[in-house]
């Protein structure tokens, strides 16, 4: 077998169900370490980072992913065991096979041959790994960036090894991601009978026209390659499950989905500018999953567009859609960010599974980056 499907395998066997690393990150420090990598481990929480790090002056090139993996679900509903890789008909099946233990073992492979065959590349090729990217998103990425920044990490160009193809290795280049904004809105009334709304007062009533209007504002009409922000009620809970009982409380949770001609502090004020408008009494926790990021032309989106089209056979699609990832955590650090990783078909369903090939073609596609940024 290679070395890029003995590593995959090695890492699905590790139950590595977020925020538990279960021993990833050691196996890995430990070879790349050997290779010639500073290692150093970030822990916070119950989260563990590693960030390993070849080469001195220059500008740094990081890849970013991630060794927690979502839950399997039943184990009946698999067609062989989760955490027990198995091929069939040239297909590696198991958890986290496409998202994202493949692409962590294939930027592994590849860091290996980059340093062993360019002892001497210019500025720094570096790895950042966390188990905090399936969870929370708490104290991974997010809590490391805020370390970088306060020393100063100096970060220009990052890969994330996230699934990003959508047919066929290398046909989907990801250049940016929407901001994500969460809301959970309670809005308060007067609980009472049915029989005698004058005595109550009911916080459905009073909050759907606040919700119809948010549900139904065109927020814009996009930007670049970015789709227009988008406002989704995702859950709506009031009552005591009596159908003569007027609730005291209805709670609202909703997401904003939003590109870069908005920050998240000015979603939050319109929406709650909205929310007063109509007279609602409430109070509403905001969590700010990220802002959107965006690569525009230059060397990093250069280089990867002609390395996929070798790989790809075409040039790729260049998108900005789909949902998040920690890129969201570095691109604030001054760093350009793409995506490039294996077909997302499978990835958090029953059977997950990546391509035998595609696989081993991935530490090929991550070598050439380094090669085209770092050497000369």
């Amino acid at each position: 077998m290679s070395e890029v499907l003995d590593l995959t395998r090695a890492l699905i066997e590790q139950r590595s169900v977020t925020p538990d690393d279960a021993g990833c990150q050691a196996l890995i420090r430990t070879r790349l370490e050997r290779a010639g990598f500073e290692c150093e481990q970030l822990p916070f929480g119950e989260v563990d980072n590693l960030w390993a790090v070849h080469g001195s002056d220059g500008p740094t090139l990081v890849l970013l992913g991630h060794t927690d993996v979502v839950p399997p679900g039943p184990r009946e509903a698999w067609a062989s065991d989760p955490f027990v890789p198995e091929i069939r008909d040239g297909v590696l099946y198991g958890r986290g096979a496409a998202d994202m233990k493949g692409s962590v073992a294939a930027f592994v492979v590849a860091l290996e041959r980059f340093v062993a065959a360019h002892p001497e590349h210019r500025g720094r090729v570096a790895l950042l790994l966390t188990s905090d990217e399936e969870g929370d998103a708490i104290d991974g990425v997010r809590k490391v960036a805020e370390v970088f920044r306060a020393r100063g990490e100096r970060l220009d160009w990052c890969i994330t090894g996230e699934p990003s193809s959508t047919a066929e290795l290398g046909d989907l280049l990801r250049v940016g991601r929407r901001g994500t904004l969460s809301a959970t809105l309670t809005v308060r009334g007067i609980q009472g009978h049915v029989a005698y709304p004058d005595k109550a007062r009911n916080p459905i009533h009073q909050a759907l026209p606040a919700l119809a209007e948010l549900a139904a504002r065109r927020w814009d009409e996009g930007y670049e390659s970015f789709p227009p922000t988008s406002l989704q009620i995702s859950n709506v809970h009031a009552g005591t499950g009596a159908n003569n009982v007027i609730p005291g409380e209805l709670q609202v949770l909703f997401n904003l989905r939003f590109n870069p001609n908005w920050q998240a502090a000015q979603l939050e004020a319109e929406c709650e500018t909205v929310l007063r408008r109509h007279g609602l009494e409430y109070a509403v926790h905001w969590h700010r999953g990220g802002e959107p990021f965006y690569t525009p032309e230059g060397p990093l989106r250069a280089a990867a567009r002609d390395v996929l089209a070798r790989f790809a056979g075409r040039p790729p699609e260049e998108s900005t859609g789909g949902g998040t990832s920690d890129a969201r955590f570095i691109a604030p650090l001054g760093a350009q960010c793409v995506e490039i990783g294996p077909v997302n078909a499978s990835i958090h369903k029953v059977d997950e599974h990546v391509s035998v090939a595609d696989l081993e073609a991935l530490p090929d596609v991550y070598l050439a980056m380094m090669e085209r940024l770092l050497t000369d």
